[in-house]
């Protein structure tokens, strides 16, 4: 970050400069994610019993929140260099720093990229959003000082510095929208909800039916809560191992914490479907 900004405004470039603001944004981010982890992987307590998932949805708003804050500096520094281009000098000190910040910034966003999978972690997945635009930014800045370099043309570097906030301004969009989904309890994804379903399936031979399946995530966590209709003659030990059955398989299905809240109802006049043979203290005979 030091280096981008050093390097910016020793060679009077908007663009190397905006990408340095991006950099000094994704380090504060880091922060923000870093806390929002730490909280989220705290058990529920006496004000939070659904636990502290969603302070990760929190933190992935506040950075795409800086993201867009950047952006838009970017934009209001580059607009007036359309009209009134500046020299640019040093190109090669400002390649060869940006270039650095390319292949670190690939590893890094490579690596977090797969820990936020392994764990479901929105605001890891965030960071590594700021630290793959940062990539895709810094890729952006080095052609266009290689085309000033080629051509002359001092034009080009504001509206790299552009061309680079909209692609930040793209990812904070991306981030936002995720995170809002889990806020206001956005059903799972049909494959998520494909798969619970599949488990269901699997035991269908010991419950009459469910309905009102309800599912939502927070954080890296999942929620979901449904009612299964089950055999009135059959005992309560039977049906809540059969729950517990269900559950943990749904649990084996998600890689971090999933809450799974069965709730049994005993069937009522729904004997022709019932799977077990009907018994002569079946209320329903």
């Amino acid at each position: 970050m030091l280096g981008k900004l050093a390097a910016g405004f020793f060679m009077g470039s908007v663009s190397v400069i905006s990408d340095g603001v991006h950099s000094g944004i994704d380090l504060l981010a880091a922060l923000i994610a870093l806390t929002a982890v730490r909280q989220s992987a705290k058990p529920a307590d006496e004000r939070h019993r659904f636990g502290h998932g969603k302070f990760e949805n929190l933190a992935s708003i506040a950075e795409a929140g800086l993201i867009a804050l950047a952006a838009g500096a970017i934009i209001f520094n580059a607009v007036p260099r359309l009209f009134s281009p500046t020299p640019v000098g040093a190109l090669g000190l400002g390649a060869g720093v940006v270039l650095t910040a390319i292949v670190v910034n690939s590893i890094l966003s490579q690596y977090l990229f797969q820990v936020a999978r392994e764990t479901d972690s929105p605001a890891l997945e965030a960071d590594a959003w700021h630290l793959r635009s940062d990539v895709y930014t810094s890729v952006a800045v080095l052609v266009g000082l290689g085309l000033i370099h080629v051509t002359g043309q001092l034009i080009i570097d504001p509206l790299i510095g552009i061309l680079v906030s909209l692609l930040i301004l793209r990812a904070a969009y991306r981030l936002i929208r995720d995170a809002l989904r889990s806020v206001l309890d956005v059903r799972l994804p049909e494959e998520d909800e494909a798969a619970i379903l599949a488990v269901l399936e699997r035991h269908r031979a010991g419950y009459v039916e469910f309905h009102q399946l309800r599912t939502r995530k927070a954080g890296p966590e999942r929620h979901i809560d449904l009612h299964l209709v089950t055999p009135a003659h059959g005992s309560v030990a039977e049906a809540h191992a059969l729950c517990d059955r269900i559950e943990k398989e749904i649990e084996a299905l998600f890689p971090n914490r999933v809450h799974v809240l069965i709730h049994i109802e005993p069937c009522d006049d729904r004997c022709a479907g019932c799977p077990k043979p009907v018994k002569s203290d079946c209320p329903n005979e």
